[in-house]
């Protein structure tokens, strides 16, 4: 080790960092698994029936063709295009009240400045009696605060996901702008969805909710290019530690 350090003291010197992603990703989940979540993974070649039709996302749904999904050995398994995937095995092995939180990578066909055909969501879901929206609200402002700190502001746009009834997106303001930005969709889960995986919807409900990691390292971090965090430019990387 000592020759090493002769030889090459400048490497010795520097010291690597947990890539940004990581980072944000790692953040949400230790907040979620305080909060009271379990995180748990699934795989990430999907069978249709899990990454749609568990989901009621319908056989004409948009998100179903062949150029917006990847599709693997002749469209018998898909790139899963979500983590949702994750939370219905997990509410398949496990019965009410459960709450589960799921991260990882998922695949669309994007490309452009803020999309990639592969990125990071994060995930949760909890179903109990008597969950409303009201739970959701809170969890989502408590999940927002933490990252983007108490004085921004949020607000709830309605808005439509198969998996969820009624659905939201989230918006974020700035103090010091007057720009909202788009941040994570959520909703009560529908009961469709609870009835797949054997939940009797007439005593149970949930809630869930999705947002893209690099979404958020986006905002926290004022990147403009999604890209910039998979180019391996060390002058980038080297700015988030």
């Amino acid at each position: 080790m000592s020759q090493n350090k002769k030889l090459f003291p400048d490497l010795v010197k520097e010291l690597g960092t947990i890539h940004p992603i990581t980072q944000i990703k790692s953040e949400i989940l230790t907040l979620l698994e305080k909060i009271g979540f379990d995180s748990i993974d699934g795989p990430e070649i999907e069978t249709e029936e899990y990454n749609f039709d568990m989901l009621n996302i319908k056989k004409t749904h948009p998100a179903r063709q062949m150029h917006d999904t990847f599709y693997v050995q002749n469209k018998d398994f898909v790139l899963r295009t979500h983590t949702s995937p994750v939370q219905i095995r997990g509410m398949l092995e496990q019965k009410p009240p459960i709450a589960f939180c799921s991260a990882g990578k998922v695949y669309r066909k994007d490309d452009d400045s803020t999309h990639l055909p592969m990125f990071h969501q994060v995930e949760g879901i909890y179903v109990d009696e008597n969950v409303n929206f009201t739970h959701l609200k809170s969890l989502i402002y408590k999940i927002v605060t933490s990252l983007f700190g108490s004085k921004v502001k949020i607000r709830f746009r309605p808005s439509y996901f198969p998996f969820t009834e009624p659905s939201a997106e989230v918006d974020i303001l700035y103090e010091d702008s007057d720009q909202w930005l788009e941040i994570l969709g959520c909703g009560i889960v529908n009961p469709k969805v609870l009835e797949n995986c054997d939940i009797d919807p007439n005593k149970y409900s949930g809630l869930a909710f999705g947002l893209g990691v690099e979404r958020m390292a986006m905002l926290r971090y004022g990147v403009s290019d999604i890209r910039d965090f998979y180019k391996s430019n060390l002058d980038f990387l080297r700015q988030f530690k």
